[in-house]
């Protein structure tokens, strides 16, 4: 007897090979295209790709191949943002992939103006079928410059597995997603560095600078903060093991 989509799933490694199988099922297309993705899954490439959505948030967020997979994990990184943003009128979120953050604080926020970036082409065509406002360019360089000192809060998911590393990641983020949204650098933190030593000039007085990080690294970003004129604070989830370095601009 062949075996079923889920022992194959499950054969391949696949943790949730129930769900991923009963996802795969309900795909649009023939017979034929879905057993095309079965055997793509099996050799690897992200359920997400396949699909060509994630679930974020509780909300369906369109994704393409060779764009980041937003974390689960993430979602805390909207949390916080929620929690600190106020009545904010500008948000940006910076290194933004699919921008499923954006999408989330879009939704989440009410009436603010949101705006997202990402320095790769195949990224900022993928968040702009998500969200209205995403420009192409190197993380703060890429905003219109009449956002410079407006921003009420930026947030980042910004690449912090250190360089040597990258190797000890599972094959379908090594494999299928760029390299450039997860290496972060010899100890993780260079494009972090950057993103806080350049937020002041960009920052409403008052704004919330956001970035997740990892609890390792959480030390040293705070530290980062704490230099470019920011009252510090580190967030953790529980449920998930995220970890969230905030900065208040004094």
């Amino acid at each position: 007897m062949a075996p079923t989509v889920v022992e194959r799933l499950r054969a391949a490694g696949c943790v949730f090979a129930e769900d991923e199988a009963r996802l795969i099922a309900t795909a649009p297309g023939s017979a034929a295209e879905r057993e095309d993705l079965v055997r793509r899954r099996v050799a690897g490439e992200p359920l997400e790709h396949l699909l060509g959505w994630v679930e974020f948030r509780s909300r369906r967020v369109a994704i393409e191949p060779g764009v980041f997979v937003p974390r689960r994990r993430t979602e805390f990184l909207v949390e916080q943002a929620v929690r600190v943003a106020g009545d904010a009128h500008l948000v940006v979120e910076l290194c933004c992939g699919c921008a499923a953050v954006a999408s989330a604080l879009a939704a989440e926020l009410g009436g603010a103006e949101v705006h997202a970036c990402d320095v790769d082409p195949v990224a900022v065509g993928c968040a702009r079928r998500n969200v209205p406002h995403v420009h192409e360019g190197d993380l703060f360089d890429a905003l219109p410059p009449g956002l410079r000192g407006r921003i009420d809060v930026v947030v980042a998911n910004a690449p912090y597995v250190p360089s040597a590393e990258i190797v000890l990641m599972p094959p379908e983020a090594r494999e299928h997603e760029p390299r450039i949204a997860l290496d972060g650098g010899s100890d993780g933190l260079d494009v972090q560095r950057r993103i806080v030593s350049d937020a002041p000039r960009w920052l409403a007085p008052g704004g919330h600078l956001l970035i997740e990080t990892s609890e390792r690294q959480a030390g040293a970003l705070a530290a980062e903060f704490a230099a470019n004129g920011f009252a510090t604070e580190t967030a953790y989830g529980a449920d998930t093991g995220a970890t969230v370095a905030l900065g208040r601009l004094r």
